[in-house]
């Protein structure tokens, strides 16, 4: 049974969720980023709109710009302990995320781990590349990805969700949610109309 609580938190998450979709729907439609972690983005750009001069400051507002700490012939950086900590604490989500879940970051941490780069020191270049990206998805926001036409094309292919599924390496709820465009994954919502375009020009081959 649904506690009072329960249902006001679900209606909360609701009325957030769609506050943060009529702002800026490309923003949750990126991976890595969640409703929670947009809205305390947009938040801080809202309280700051004088210091978005570049994606340089917006770094340094979230406290995620490099300090240098090189001493000697050593050159270094560290991690920037100022700025808005909510901010750097949504990015830091932001990146844990993609770590765990985007092949492309893992491929990423893998490569400056091999370098000898620090665990601290891959997070740092990471929130330092998503401040720049969520820069610009604030500051010029795209329109959000439309997907109306993935389930036609899907159709007219005579493909099931699973066989999409298979295909693709993900989860079945994942390919429905996608054609009913409320997953926020613009990445895959481009790969997956890519694969289909390939299974298209492959019948049309046959």
């Amino acid at each position: 049974m649904t506690s009072p609580l329960d249902e006001e938190i679900t209606g909360h998450d609701t009325d957030l969720a769609q506050l943060v979709d009529t702002v800026n729907p490309a923003l949750v439609q990126t991976q890595g980023i969640s409703t929670v972690t947009a809205a305390q983005l947009l938040i801080t750009e809202g309280d700051n709109p004088e210091r978005l001069r570049s994606e340089a400051a917006f770094a340094m507002l979230c406290g995620a710009a490099p300090l240098p700490a090189s001493s000697g012939k050593t050159t270094r950086h560290r991690l920037n302990r100022g700025g808005d900590r909510a901010a750097n604490s949504a990015l830091h989500q932001i990146a844990i995320v993609r770590l765990a879940t985007d092949p492309n970051t893992r491929d990423y941490a893998a490569r400056r781990t091999a370098e000898g780069k620090t665990k601290k020191d891959i997070l740092r270049c990471l929130k330092r590349a998503i401040a720049r990206e969520v820069f610009h998805l604030i500051t010029t926001p795209p329109p959000a990805a439309d997907s109306s036409d993935l389930r036609p094309a899907r159709k007219s292919l005579g493909l099931a969700l699973t066989e999409v599924a298979d295909a693709l390496d993900c989860a079945i709820s994942k390919i429905s949610l996608i054609e009913r465009g409320t997953i926020r994954d613009t990445r895959f919502l481009h790969h997956y109309r890519a694969w289909l375009n390939q299974q298209q020009d492959a019948q049309i081959a046959a």
